[in-house]
């Protein structure tokens, strides 16, 4: 029987258990996890994503707050807010809210936090060091919290064959390397590449990010494969707006031992590491050990 991978039940799990975790850190270590958001302009989607963040964060008794500028802000002025985060010991985490506009160098701005504060991950050392392999960095949100739910369905990937569809720096090339530290045969998919069912097809795993609805389709995909669809496009259907993945759910997930719904699969797993990897960069900025934390 197919497992519909509940994300937000999972998330729902791992955030107690680091709240729990939190009030420990405060009570021993007088640690008290700070995130700063930052978030440019007035997008009706990413305002949405910075509210959730916040409620969440705040939920578990991480410090949080949402720092909105104008979308007419100039680069150095928005560098110059982020290094004044940076050198606040009071803050542990800054987050960035893409897309920024038109005038504003996305990645000059990634690249002025400090690696250390830079808890979506995308900093080049960041990059850099999984790259490499090193255990010593910051992780993506969403190819961490995509690999949490693939392992908690096979916990032993090694020598199993994956696919990766999509190859953006947020998801695609990160969830690549991920993949391949777990010994993974792993191969990226993307805009330019023939013959995208022929590799499907010979994948024990599947991880889809290109925000196209319904691009992955039955014939793609091998019997008994696990399906991860970070996908997120609005639809209309019968009038009403809907939000679905990548992947043709209700046709695929016959075929699949397990599969992730959208909505309900990875977002709630994104903002759940988001929470850990600002735990985890207050601990390392302490000198505190954080080596038990899922991460």
């Amino acid at each position: 029987m197919t497992i519909i991978i509940d994300g937000k039940k999972i998330a729902s799990g791992l955030c107690e258990k680091l709240s729990q975790r939190i009030d420990v850190l405060k009570r021993e270590h007088s640690i008290f996890p700070c995130l700063k958001v930052i978030f440019v302009g007035n997008n009706p989607a990413s305002q949405v994503y910075v509210c959730n963040k916040q409620k969440k964060a705040e939920s578990i008794g991480i410090s949080s707050e949402t720092i909105v500028l104008p979308d007419n802000i100039l680069e150095n002025e928005l560098i110059e807010k982020i290094n004044e985060l940076n050198n606040d010991p009071f803050v542990n985490g800054i987050l960035v809210q893409l897309p920024l506009p038109n005038h504003i160098s996305a990645s000059k701005v990634i690249n002025t936090v400090s690696v250390e504060k830079d808890v979506d991950a995308f900093h080049h050392e960041n990059v850099g060091k999984l790259v490499k392999g090193e255990k010593s960095c910051l992780v993506p949100c969403t190819p961490k919290g995509a690999l949490h739910l693939i392992k908690l369905v096979e916990t032993n990937l090694s020598g199993k064959n994956a696919v990766v569809i999509g190859r953006s720096n947020i998801v695609g090339k990160p969830m690549f390397h991920l993949l391949l530290q777990e010994n993974c045969t792993v191969t990226i998919l993307h805009s330019q590449s023939k013959a995208l069912a022929e590799y499907c097809s010979k994948a024990d795993v599947v991880v889809t990010a290109v925000g196209k609805p319904n691009f992955v389709q039955e014939g793609w995909i091998k019997e008994g494969a696990i399906v991860i669809d970070v996908g997120i496009n609005s639809v209309s259907i019968e009038g009403k707006t809907k939000l679905i993945g990548d992947v043709d759910f209700n046709r695929v997930k016959e075929k699949t031992k397990a599969i992730t719904p959208v909505p309900g699969g990875v977002g709630p797993m994104t903002i759940a590491f988001l929470m850990i990897n600002t735990v985890i960069a207050a601990c390392l900025q302490k000198k505190v050990d954080a080596s038990d934390f899922v991460s």
